[in-house]
């Protein structure tokens, strides 16, 4: 199985240059993955797609996607002529995490619509036909739903390579929606989906991929990882949302027990304090010794 490796930063408005810096040395370093945070009603955090935009003209080779986009206030129209344009600016290197829409609240304050949980798997199931649609220029989108519609929209334009849509679902119904529809699952961190629930999760999106005639295999899997890594050994419990505070020993047989316990297959880091030293740590320690332990399962 071919691992890959990430890091998540959060697109805050008062560290722009930071961002650009860090997004820089994962790409010379060589990982696979950056995750950018999407919260267009929290005032501190800059917009996730401009900042992406900036991200993949700073970068060659690492794939960019937001961890994972607000459905309700960008509208699968938008999302979808925005991932297209991403994608094609970067010569293939934007995925796209999507949210049916958390904190309701706020959603709501910044002028999203109100819905419930249930409307937001509808409305997210009927934005997934229109985005995959509007990816395919040879013909118009017509798509009648509760919350979304088209009426005769020409497609286009096509991304410059097969996009993946992850979900970052939570409850069992979202999580058998993953297994209908997604091409991955960007599992929420452990503060909106405990550590003890991630095998339980992975159960229901295999069995719903099956009953839906899918391999399970072809659902990318992604754990979003919390936590520091440090110089001293730590007692690393994976429960609750606990940071994981370790040495890159202990974090490469973290990653170890998720691949072959748990089933994941791409591994992003959070770390609590995003600097080059945590960055640099979790590229030429944790990922090395992980790589290693992953080589002998």
């Amino acid at each position: 199985m071919a691992y890959r490796f990430g890091v998540q930063l959060s697109p805050s408005a008062d560290d722009l240059s930071g961002i650009r810096e860090l997004a820089r040395l994962a790409d010379r370093e060589g990982l696979d993955l950056l995750g950018v945070q999407d919260h267009p009603y929290a005032g501190g955090l800059a917009d996730t797609f401009s900042v992406i935009a900036t991200l993949l003209a700073d970068t060659t080779r690492i794939r960019i996607f937001p961890d994972v986009a607000s459905l309700p206030l960008r509208g699968p129209g938008v999302i979808a002529k925005a991932a297209a344009t991403l994608d094609l600016l970067s010569g293939g290197r934007f995925e796209l995490g999507l949210g049916a829409g958390g904190y309701r609240q706020a959603i709501t304050a910044f002028g999203g619509p109100d819905r419930t949980a249930g409307q937001n798997q509808v409305a997210l199931e009927e934005a997934v036909e229109i985005i995959r649609a509007l990816w395919r220029p040879d013909g118009s989108v017509r798509v009648t739903g509760e919350h979304y519609s088209m009426a005769g929209v020409h497609g286009g334009p096509a991304p410059a390579h097969p996009i993946g849509i992850w979900f970052g679902s939570v409850g069992p119904r979202a999580l058998a929606q993953t297994g209908r529809l997604a091409d991955g699952w960007a599992a929420p961190i452990p503060h909106y989906l405990p550590y003890e629930k991630w095998r339980e999760s992975q159960e229901i999106i295999d069995t719903a991929a099956i009953e839906a005639g899918r391999r399970p295999s072809d659902i990318t899997r992604i754990a979003q990882l919390v936590g520091h890594i440090t110089d001293a050994p730590g007692e690393v419990v994976l429960k609750g949302e606990a940071p994981i505070r370790a040495t890159a020993a202990q974090w490469a047989e973290v990653i170890a027990h998720l691949a072959g316990d748990v089933g994941f297959d791409s591994f992003v880091y959070w770390p609590e304090n995003a600097d080059a030293a945590q960055l640099t740590a979790w590229v030429r320690e944790v990922v090395p010794a992980a790589r290693v332990l992953l080589g002998k399962g």
